[in-house]
């Protein structure tokens, strides 16, 4: 649904108002939400008990449902989290924990788990018991995700360690780590996977963007530290993996499909998470790495989003934004929107105004059109360039923006008082549920506060890439 008409005047004032009350959460939810992702990294988190220093505990809690493991997956976008805080200069106090996750990592990935050993595919074994040992009870096994998010945090660190002189460390200690990973991504992208929901076996969008992001960063790090061999393998395995997820493009539904196997729409949050943990503020609109706002990621999004508005009976009550969850068949506790869902669209709107004003400019095509007749009314909207001086264009940033918050809006008023943020929200009635202190809610709501800032990070080389099929 579109702005109902309104002055430019009235319009002003709405837009005012919610910045105002999305303004008042993040300020109150911020150091809230941080205190609450630290608590459950160990050693000296205060709800990690008997965790190794530096592991990520998924969520304290023990039944319905039992999370008290470390995920990699999940532990990796935590990490990336931290890091960025650190080496940005946001948070100058994390350098010690982010030394004693490159520690036990480098544990986990030595231990031998029912994937395999370190050389015979156990780096794609997605959790682990919180004391570091394997988890050897039956689950979806492989999740080939886990190895790329990790040496994608890890290289990050990494380049500002080279920054700022420690080489010796870099090519002796994290080195060593970064390339175990990156041999196994680019050793077995092409293989079927458990998707990030640990449900569908088959090729996965998400996993496959990750892949080609840290395959590109990985290589760009292997030539920094003369490691001229893996810099060429892994560009090499990048191309290919870029031409792979060109094939997800569903042209017919007009979005993104998560998985090639599952025999569900496609229709999924996988892939507004990958658009947002694949954002290069360098690549501009670029739909080949579908970034936040091209128009294949915006299409997407608008299907996406959609997919929710008659589903969840809480949305009947909202107008533009949506609880949105994993995916519109989700049965899994009942089937509810998830906050890192709905951090994640507020997320990829927030990255789509950053680019648009940096550039000056926004492009509405035949793809993109759906979202845009969303974002302003019809008439409105129409195919073509649109630069600054535009009606159009400030029409839309503004637009989108004050979309971005209502999306945050809508997780804050399912957000507790306390802060707390579990995996879920009820569908009916918005009150928490499934797992409570969701480490990677506290992680997603996070990184969207630091997308509503325009603080969007460094590239990692996504600008003017093609895929050559």
């Amino acid at each position: 649904m579109y702005l109902p008409v309104l002055s430019a005047l009235d319009l002003a004032g709405l837009i005012t108002q919610q910045s105002s009350t999305v303004d008042s959460y993040v300020g109150s939810e911020a150091p809230l939400a941080k205190a609450g992702l630290l608590a459950n990294i160990g050693h000296d988190g205060a709800k990690s008990h008997g965790a190794l220093a530096g592991l990520v505990v998924a969520s304290p809690s023990t039944q319905n449902p039992d999370y008290l493991y470390t995920w990699t997956r999940d532990s990796s976008l935590v990490f990336k989290l931290l890091i960025d805080q650190f080496v940005s200069g946001e948070d100058t106090t994390l350098r010690p924990l982010i030394d004693s996750f490159i520690t036990v990592e480098g544990k986990i990935q030595q231990t031998t788990n029912p994937s395999g050993t370190v050389s015979t595919g156990g780096l794609g074994e997605p959790k682990f018991n919180i004391d570091g040992t394997a988890f050897t009870k039956p689950w979806g096994r492989p999740q080939r995700d886990g190895p790329a998010l990790r040496s994608t945090a890890m290289i990050t660190y990494g380049n500002w360690l080279l920054d700022n002189g420690n080489t010796s460390w870099v090519n002796n200690t994290l080195w060593p780590e970064v390339q175990l990973d990156l041999d196994y991504v680019s050793a077995n992208w092409n293989k079927s996977t458990f998707d990030l929901w640990e449900e569908v076996n088959s090729s996965s969008f998400f996993t496959a963007a990750v892949q080609h992001r840290s395959l590109r960063a990985g290589s760009a790090f292997a030539a920094r530290l003369q490691k001229a061999q893996q810099s060429t393998t892994y560009s090499t395995q990048a191309n290919r993996v870029l031409c792979f997820m060109q094939s997800f493009w569903n042209p017919k539904g007009m979005y993104m499909t998560a998985n090639t196997g599952g025999g569900r729409s496609g229709i999924d949050s996988n892939t507004v998470l990958a658009s947002i943990h694949t954002f290069d503020p360098a690549a501009g609109c670029d739909a080949t790495t579908f970034q936040p706002c091209s128009d294949k990621a915006l299409s997407n999004l608008h299907v996406y989003t959609e997919s929710f508005r008659n589903i969840y009976s809480i949305n009947s009550k909202n107008a533009t934004a949506l609880a949105t969850g994993r995916y519109p068949e989700d049965s899994y506790m009942g089937g509810n929107p998830w906050y890192l869902s709905t951090a994640a669209v507020a997320e990829q709107l927030y990255d789509t105004v950053t680019v648009w004003t940096n550039t000056s400019q926004l492009e509405i095509t035949p793809v993109s059109l759906p979202f845009f007749h969303q974002l302003l009314a019809p008439q409105n909207a129409t195919v073509g360039v649109y630069n600054a001086t535009s009606p159009v264009y400030q029409a839309a940033v503004g637009a989108a923006r004050n979309l971005a918050d209502s999306y945050v809006a809508v997780h804050a008023k399912y957000t507790p008082s306390s802060g707390a943020l579990a995996e879920q929200f009820d569908r009916a009635s918005g009150v928490p549920k499934s797992a409570a202190d969701l480490t990677w809610s506290y992680a997603a709501i996070l990184t969207a506060f630091r997308a509503r800032a325009g603080r969007a990070m460094g590239s990692w080389g996504a600008k003017g890439l093609k895929a050559v099929c």
